[in-house]
């Protein structure tokens, strides 16, 4: 994933309900997403929320109930409720379809909060909107959004962490070996383990797996095998996990396209308006000039 690490978005534009900052190549670009449309059920589920006897203090089920399940537009609009400054449309399209698809899983009758979802998620997140204008407003969207799905932003961050901070000290065999040791993310990944192989109390998605390829990444065991025994050790199906990581490296390669012509844009506004600042100077040069040879010549 070395490509991930050099994504960045110059800010051009934004469509936020109504909201508009409209610039001409905006919608051609928003049309470089298609590929990041995360195809999950269609399902519609109301839940409350019950933390878990066996799990990890951080693990928090949520389990279905009957009356309080917000709308997909309710969601959004939650989000624009506290993030209320524009967003350029290139973020901002993208973000629309996450926060609709993100609603979508977790409001699932299976949907599980857990640790590795969260960093697939964050992962997600900080490669879109590395190069956002504002590290400030980065952060504030993002604290907007996971509000808005009535979970805890702090978590995702604190989880993500803790998880990077563990890969980074594991080996291609002690990542797959984890049911074997003690310790806090281990217990994270045992619950996952057993909750996945009893096929009714885990909701598999693509951050899952985006979280999966996380761990192997910094662990530096990208190797084929080692994806496929940490599957197997997590009673995870592999080829959902292939399938949805090739869903993911063609979104990077888009936003890597579209990177490249926003930063053409960009340049070249900003030297058309450089040329234009210059140009008032420039005629105001050129009458002084005119001015002192005149009055020299008298």
């Amino acid at each position: 994933m070395a490509a991930v690490s050099s994504l960045s978005f110059p800010a051009i534009g934004q469509t936020s309900g109504d909201r508009k900052l409209n610039v001409p190549s905006a919608r051609y670009l928003a049309s470089n997403f298609e590929g990041f449309r995360f195809r999950t059920s269609l399902l519609y589920q109301s839940v409350g929320l019950r933390a878990s006897t066996t799990a990890s203090p951080s693990v928090f089920y949520c389990m279905s109930t009957a009356t309080d399940t917000p709308t997909v537009s309710e969601t959004k609009s939650s989000f624009l409720k506290v993030y209320k400054r524009p967003i350029p449309s290139v973020y901002n399209t993208v973000l629309q379809e996450l926060i609709v698809q993100q609603h979508l899983m977790r409001y699932k009758k299976t949907y599980r909060y857990d640790a590795v979802f969260a960093l697939g998620f964050v992962t997600v997140y900080d490669q879109l909107m590395e190069g956002y204008p504002s590290d400030e407003d980065r952060d504030a969207i993002f604290q907007a959004y996971i509000n808005a799905l009535k979970e805890d932003p702090q978590q995702y961050r604190a989880d993500a962490q803790k998880l990077e901070e563990w890969a980074r000290a594991q080996t291609s065999s002690s990542l797959v070996e984890f049911s074997s040791r003690d310790g806090e993310v281990e217990g994270i990944l045992k619950d996952i383990a057993e909750r996945a192989g009893s096929k009714g109390s885990f909701s598999y998605s693509r951050f899952f797996a985006i979280g999966l390829f996380r761990l192997l990444e910094l662990a530096n065991a990208t190797e084929p095998t080692v994806l496929e025994k940490l599957c197997a050790a997590l009673n995870i199906d592999k080829r959902s996990v292939d399938r949805d990581l090739d869903v993911y490296r063609n979104l990077l390669s888009k936003l890597v396209q579209a990177k490249e012509l926003l930063k053409e844009y960009v340049d070249r506004e900003k030297k058309k308006r450089e040329e234009r600042s210059e140009s008032p100077k420039a005629n105001e040069a050129v009458k002084k000039c005119l001015g002192e040879y005149q009055y020299l010549s008298q």
